[in-house]
């Protein structure tokens, strides 16, 4: 059978998504790289070179700190939102349609919500006069009303509230997947509910929830303003930083260095994600 040899009308339905990729991410992102490795000149902008101080630069104990503290972040944002999410999403799953449908609409208008509004709303119910602190001084648990905000903790409740519905919605059409059958066997032959759901239904997820840890990771690492809203400057990330160094401190090269390592670590995990999600289909 002779194969007929492919024209440019073949090619037509990959060519918009294609130059838009060229043209919003392969274009910028080389811009950014070729930036990256320019000179800043004292006194003015910056010139074209090539040279590595500003990557050098993550050497140094102050950025050395603030990627690790953002690393560390994203971490345990992505813990704390998996471990929340998962039990939450498999009893979803359990639950009629109808109910499954009103939690999800409601999921998504969370999801609707901007950073900007889960900031300032986070910091008015951590807030010393309206917020949290006074419910707790109504039932005795405080002496008195008291800020909650900033702080870490402040930081990770709004960030892990901004992840859990993204991580619900990540996690659902697994666990719904999920054959009802093991878990009714494991407790026909004597396990609880809680021992049920820890000995099938998790390590019959595992790729699963090692995918949603990764892209929740990612989701959390490009988290700009609500560490900036409920957080310290201690409490700062490294997209925080980006900005300092663009925009405040004139250093286009240095935030372009960072901002390069960040784009890769991201792109790095979304690959293993992907991975993950192969493996589990080929299973």
């Amino acid at each position: 059978m002779k194969i007929k040899p492919r024209t440019f009308s073949d090619y037509a339905s990959i060519g918009f998504p294609a130059g838009m990729l060229m043209v919003f991410f392969v274009i910028p992102f080389g811009i950014m790289i070729a930036v990256s490795f320019f000179q800043r000149v004292q006194g003015a902008f910056y010139e074209p070179a090539f040279v590595f101080d500003n990557y050098a630069r993550f050497l140094t104990s102050f950025f050395g700190g603030i990627l690790g503290f953002s690393i560390g972040l994203a971490a345990l944002v992505a813990v704390v939102s998996v471990l929340l999410a998962f039990p939450f999403t498999y009893i979803l799953t359990r639950m009629a349609r109808r109910t499954q449908v009103v939690w999800l609409v409601f999921l998504l208008s969370v999801l609707s919500l901007s950073e900007v509004l889960i900031g300032f709303g986070w910091s008015t119910l951590l807030s010393r006069t309206a917020g949290i602190s006074n419910l707790l001084v109504a039932v005795g648990i405080l002496d008195k009303p008291m800020s909650l905000s900033p702080s870490f903790g402040a930081v990770m409740t709004g960030m892990v509230y901004q992840t859990f519905p993204y991580t619900v919605l990540v996690l659902f059409p697994a666990l719904s997947r999920l054959d009802p059958s093991l878990v009714e066997v494991a407790r026909t032959l004597g396990s609880g509910p809680v021992r049920s759901f820890l000995n099938v239904v998790v390590p019959a997820l595992r790729n699963s929830i090692v995918s949603t840890l990764i892209m929740v990771f990612v989701f959390a690492l490009g988290c700009y303003l609500l560490p900036q809203l409920l957080g310290k400057p201690s409490h700062w990330t490294l997209s925080v930083l980006i900005t300092d160094q663009a925009i405040y401190q004139s250093n286009m090269p240095f935030a372009a260095a960072m901002a390069v390592f960040l784009v890769l670590v991201s792109l790095s995990l979304v690959a293993i994600s992907l991975l993950y999600g192969k493996k589990e289909n080929a299973a």
